[in-house]
């Protein structure tokens, strides 16, 4: 029961700090550059260009009704802690909206308002949580249209830089192309984390050898998957043996000296968990 009460506690911190940074990259990056990079955050900055309209007030005028619309269309899924990030976001904006701007260099704007609006938009995600807004909307589509989520945030995304290219220029829109890509990478990121590890496979005709090796000068456990060669149709196992980066040239000298001619495919791991490496 502590553990759980614990982690609440630590899944609430990430949101509101999360919503946080969301509002300050939001008003030291984005706004003052019109950088329309997307979400709710993107259409209060086209209008505030247009109207002049308070951002945090567009915000809750768009948050509040979409996370009501999405437990009323796909059910109380969201929670407490996802109505706490709709309503904080744009609180913090309006705390924070008299702050200077940090650049007004439009290029360096898209750039690091995306990292820390990802980074923001991540911490969320952390808290098991959202932030609402259009996120809420491209679920909505999904249910009821039958697009993949993708395509949905995709679509709605891509109406505001079009809008922002409109409404300001095209110059614009195509910023708020870049902080959108830097955001949704930032997200990953955070949510994955830099890649440590990486996962090795390996297909020899000298496994027994290979294995061997790998257990006596890299320390490392293999496992053996059952595979078969798509043109002959004979068992042909594939190593399976996870590294960390440090220890991946090593491993790969080894292989080479093993067996030269074995087939070695190489891809990131970006979360280990299990003997040797993270506790589970």
């Amino acid at each position: 029961m502590k553990h759980d009460v614990r982690e609440n506690i630590v899944d609430y911190v990430y949101v509101i700090v999360g919503a946080a940074v969301i509002a300050i990259g939001f008003n030291v990056f984005l706004l003052p550059n019109q950088v329309a990079s997307g979400g709710v955050s993107g259409i209060s900055t086209i209008l505030h260009g247009l109207f002049g309209w308070n951002p945090g007030i567009v915000q809750y005028a768009f948050n509040i009704p979409l996370f009501i619309a999405g437990v009323l269309l796909l059910g109380k899924k969201f929670g407490i802690k996802s109505f706490i990030g709709t309503i904080t976001l744009p609180f913090i904006v309006l705390l924070t909206n008299s702050w200077e701007p940090w650049t007004d260099n439009p290029l360096l704007g898209a750039l690091f308002g995306g990292i820390v609006v990802g980074l923001g938009i991540g911490l969320v995600f952390k808290g098991n949580a959202s932030t609402g807004g259009t996120d809420l909307l491209a679920q909505i589509i999904t249910k009821y249209t039958g697009l993949t989520l993708g395509t949905s945030v995709l679509f709605i995304d891509g109406i505001i830089a079009i809008s922002a290219a409109v409404v300001f220029d095209l110059e614009k829109g195509l910023y708020a192309l870049i902080g959108l890509y830097v955001t949704t990478k930032t997200i990953d990121i955070i949510q994955l984390g830099f890649s440590q590890s990486k996962m090795v496979y390996i297909i020899t005709v000298k496994q027994d050898e290979v294995r061997e090796a790998i257990y006596a000068e890299v320390n490392r456990g293999v496992t053996k998957l059952q595979a078969f060669g798509g043109y002959t149709g004979e068992a042909r196992p594939v190593l399976m043996v996870v590294v960390y980066q440090t220890e991946f040239t090593k491993l790969k000298q080894l292989i080479k000296s093993v067996d030269p001619s074995a087939f070695v495919i190489v891809s990131d791991a970006y979360e280990v968990l299990g003997e040797g490496f993270k506790r589970a």
